[in-house]
């Protein structure tokens, strides 16, 4: 009975079509079909062109590859077999999962990942959780091996110009995995402790000892990250305060560092704040806490404001930053003035290469 009901509403529609316009019957079809770009679990973009002209380099992987946007670019291949090695070494590492529970998992989450990238991934749902799986099992494992740097004895972790050009890919905002997918897999992996009996240390800690080497940070339980690029953006921003009200203004500095230290302007290490935001004018005298230069500065915190222009409008702390010190150092000169001060560590050798950077 039911089937000859639906044969009954099939032949009513198809009757019912023959009086409408083709191209209107198509255009339903199509309409119905169609997504939307962004959805609200979106949080790993294609930086936009208008920011990405500034400096292609800046945003693209130059090893590695991690995530669907970047796969298969034929740069990269030739750290497809380490990835996979470092898969391999992870799923042996764990004494708790098998390779079909990780699949299994992945397969649960595989609609939810997809919905975390502005992009439609044309890869198919198999080839998609392979992808997901090696990028996973490759990063954590990579994680281990550098907390953990006695145990290696032959491989990336030995070579630190490698270890530098990987962690610098693994910030970028288009090479990025959902952190809830590796830390899903963390947790299933390792349910009993991994490190000599202290199970407390997180992933997101062993990531920051990896990706913010210069100092040791304790997350809060009630912080969540999106991915790697979020991460570090959280890292410069603690511990900002942001309950202060933001304005839609965007910051303006007239003057560069040697043109304000000419005009009577004293400059001061800010030490008592770590967050890179925390700018204190007082009198004559302007302080900022220091920072630290080097050949990946510009590319960490151009990803960094392509994620805020992308995700984070109302709370672009970062971008505002990236402009005030761009008004702040035109040249050499303005350099060597805030070196002097103690403000930039430089590690690049010539002020006027830190001049150069397009901040």
């Amino acid at each position: 009975m039911h089937y000859l009901a639906m044969s009954f509403v099939s032949s009513f529609q198809k009757m019912a079509n023959a009086d409408r316009d083709h191209v209107a019957i198509d255009m339903e079809e199509m309409l119905a079909n169609a997504q939307p770009l962004f959805t609200t679990e979106c949080c790993i973009y294609e930086v936009p062109y208008e920011i990405r002209r500034l400096n292609e380099d800046a945003y693209t992987p130059h090893l590695v590859s991690i995530g669907p946007l970047h796969h298969g670019d034929p740069k990269l291949l030739s750290m497809e077999g380490h990835k996979k090695v470092y898969c391999q070494y992870f799923l042996k590492r764990s004494r708790e999962i098998s390779l079909d529970n990780v699949v299994s998992c992945l397969r649960e989450l595989e609609p939810r990942i997809r919905r975390s990238y502005s992009k439609n991934i044309e890869l198919g749902v198999d080839e998609f959780i392979k992808v997901i799986l090696v990028d996973c099992g490759f990063i954590i494992e990579l994680l281990i091996r550098y907390y953990n740097f006695m145990e290696t004895d032959h491989d990336i972790i030995r070579k630190p110009w490698l270890l530098e050009k990987i962690r610098y890919d693994l910030l970028l905002l288009e090479n990025q995995i959902p952190f809830f997918v590796l830390e899903k897999l963390w947790d299933l992996a390792f349910q009993s402790s991994l490190f000599n009996g202290d199970n407390s240390l997180s992933l997101l800690e062993l990531a920051s000892c990896y990706l913010c080497p210069t100092e040791r940070i304790v997350f809060e339980s009630s912080i969540r990250v999106a991915h790697f690029t979020d991460m570090n953006r959280i890292f410069c921003l603690k511990p900002f305060k942001r309950n202060l009200l933001r304005t839609n203004e965007v910051p303006t500095l007239h003057y560069s560092a040697s043109e304000l230290h000419e005009a009577g302007v004293k400059f001061k290490v800010n030490r008592e704040e770590k967050s890179l935001l925390e700018l204190k004018f007082s009198g004559k005298c302007l302080q900022v806490p220091e920072i630290e230069v080097d050949d990946g500065t510009e590319t960490w915190f151009r990803n960094m404001v392509a994620l805020e222009q992308c995700h984070y409008l109302e709370e672009s702390y970062i971008t505002d930053y990236v402009i005030f010190i761009g008004h702040l150092v035109n040249e050499g000169k303005d350099v060597d003035v805030l070196v002097k001060n103690k403000i930039i560590v430089n590690r690049l050798g010539f002020s006027e290469a830190l001049g150069e950077i397009s901040w």
